[in-house]
C-alpha cells in the first residue's frame, strides 16, 4: 500500500481536482492500480528480489500512483510507452524499473495486452536478409541476441545501399568499405572487428548459397583473420586434464554448477550453446542419457553420460538450482532466475581453467573430447556424429596429428 506521506499527496492532488480541475472518473482505475501494485509488492519476495530492491520499486511505484492519479489516466493509458516516458521525464528517471517489472508482471497475468518491458519488434528486412538470419541462426545455433546485434548491422547496411541506390547484384568491394567506414565511426576496434565480421557471414551468404554477387568480397573484408583456419586445434593433454579437475571446488553453488558444466563439456564434448540448451526433460538419471535435440546444423541424438558426469549434474540440480518453474536446468542465481546463455557459459567454464593455471578456452574441451574419441580408435565418421557435425570436414578440423599413434607405428615407440 502506498506510505502516509503518499496517502497525503493523494488526498492534496483530490482536493486540488475538486477545487481546481475538471472531474475525472479514475476511482476504478486507481483502486486497481493500487491492487496490482500491492499483489506485485507481495511476490517479489517470493521470488528471491532482495529487500533493497523492492524498498526501491515500492518507492518508484508510489510516485507512479499519484501520477497517474493527477493526469486521471484510464487502466489502458497507464502501461503504455508514452506514458512510461512522460512518467520518466516529470520524475526525472532514466529507467524507471518498478513500473517497467509491474507491466510484466500484469502482462504475465493476463491483466494488460502488453508489457511495456519488453523489446521492440524487430526491424523486417527484405527477403535476402531475413532468409539469411533464419539460415544463420539455424547452421550456427546463434542466440537471439545475436541475431538482433546481427540485424541491427544488416538494417544499417540495407539503409546505406538503398541512400546510394546500389543493388545486391552490383555490389562491390569498395561499397562495402565505404558502409563500414560510415557506419563503424566512434565504435571501438573491437566493435568495428566484430561488425566486420557479421557482415562477412551475410556475404559469404550471398556468394556461396544464393549465388546473388558475382565476386567473393568476404575474404576482402578488412580485419578477417585470413589464418585462423590454417592453425591447429587446441586441446588439453592428460595431465592437463588431471590438473583442471583436482582444481575444482564445489564449496558454493556456484562451484557446483560451475563444476557440473566442465563435466558435460569435457566428457560429451559439448559446445557452450548445447549445454546452455539442456532441460530437465532431455536428461534420464534411471538410464544415465542425454537427449540433445537442438543441436547445430539439427542434428539431434542421445548420448550416453559417464556416471561422475550424472552425479555431477544431479549435485548441482540438488544442491545448487534455484527453485523455479523454468525448465532449462542452468539458472542464473539472481531472480527473476532466467537460463544461462552460451557466451556465460563459456566464461565460466574458462575462468575455472585458468583458475588451473591452463592457458585455455571452454572450447579446448570440446577438442580435448575429439582428440580421445580419436586416441580411443574411433573413426572420422564415428566422430563427426558424436559431435554433431553435418561435414566430415568439420570433424577433420577438429583432429590434431595423433603424434602418439605416429610415434608407435613408424618407430615401435610409446610416449
Amino acid at each position: 500500500m502506498p506510505d502516509k506521506r503518499t496517502r497525503q499527496s493523494i488526498e492534496f492532488l483530490n482536493w486540488w481536482l475538486k477545487e481546481c480541475g475538471p472531474p475525472r472518473d479514475d476511482t476504478t482505475a486507481q483502486r486497481r492500480l493500487e491492487k496490482a501494485i500491492d499483489d506485485y509488492l507481495e511476490w517479489m519476495p517470493e521470488q528471491g528480489y532482495r529487500p533493497g530492491t523492492i524498498e526501491d520499486y515500492r518507492r518508484t511505484l508510489n510516485k507512479f500512483v499519484v501520477f497517474t492519479k493527477g493526469r486521471g489516466l484510464s487502466w489502458d493509458e497507464m502501461f503504455t510507452m508514452d506514458t512510461l516516458k512522460w512518467f520518466q521525464k516529470v520524475r526525472a528517471l532514466t529507467w524507471a524499473p518498478g513500473v517497467r517489472g509491474l507491466s510484466r508482471y500484469l502482462f504475465e497475468q493476463g491483466k494488460i495486452p502488453r508489457s511495456i518491458a519488453k523489446r521492440k519488434a524487430p526491424v523486417e528486412l527484405p527477403e535476402n536478409y531475413e532468409q539469411y538470419l533464419a539460415y544463420h541462426k539455424q547452421s550456427q545455433q546463434a542466440s537471439d541476441t545475436k541475431i538482433i546485434a546481427i540485424r541491427r548491422v544488416l538494417a544499417a547496411f540495407y539503409d546505406h545501399l538503398e541512400k546510394n541506390r546500389i543493388k545486391l547484384c552490383h555490389l562491390k568491394i569498395e561499397h562495402v568499405d565505404a558502409f563500414l567506414a560510415e557506419f563503424g565511426a566512434g565504435f571501438s576496434q573491437n566493435t568495428k572487428k566484430t561488425y566486420r565480421g557479421y557482415l562477412r557471414g551475410f556475404l559469404n551468404y550471398l556468394y556461396h548459397e544464393r549465388l546473388i554477387i558475382k565476386a567473393d568480397l568476404a575474404p576482402l573484408v578488412v580485419g578477417r583473420r585470413l589464418y585462423a583456419q590454417a592453425k591447429p586445434p587446441q586441446f588439453l593433454r592428460s595431465h592437463e586434464v588431471e590438473r583442471l579437475f583436482a582444481s575444482l571446488k564445489v564449496s558454493t553453488a556456484t562451484d557446483i554448477r560451475t563444476y557440473a558444466m566442465v563435466h558435460l563439456t569435457y566428457c560429451l564434448g559439448l559446445r557452450p550453446v548445447e549445454v546452455s540448451k539442456i532441460s530437465l526433460d532431455n536428461l534420464s538419471f534411471s538410464r544415465t542419457e542425454l537427449t540433445l535435440r537442438t543441436r547445430k546444423s539439427n542434428n539431434p541424438m542421445t548420448l550416453p553420460v559417464p556416471e561422475h558426469t550424472i552425479k555431477a549434474v544431479a549435485a548441482y540440480l540438488i544442491g545448487g538450482r534455484p527453485d523455479s518453474k523454468c525448465r532449462a536446468v542452468f539458472l542464473s542465481f539472481y531472480p527473476p532466475y532466467r537460463p544461462l546463455s552460451p557466451g556465460v557459459i563459456g566464461r565460466y567454464v574458462t575462468e575455472c581453467m585458468r583458475r588451473a593455471g591452463l592457458c585455455a578456452t571452454a572450447y579446448w574441451l570440446r577438442h580435448t573430447y575429439a582428440q580421445n574419441l580419436l586416441e580411443a580408435g574411433a573413426s572420422v565418421y564415428e566422430i563427426k556424429e558424436m559431435l554433431g557435425h553435418d561435414r566430415i570436414e568439420s570433424s577433420k578440423s577438429y583432429l590434431h596429428i595423433h603424434t602418439k599413434l605416429m610415434r608407435e607405428v613408424l618407430f615401435d615407440e610409446t610416449l
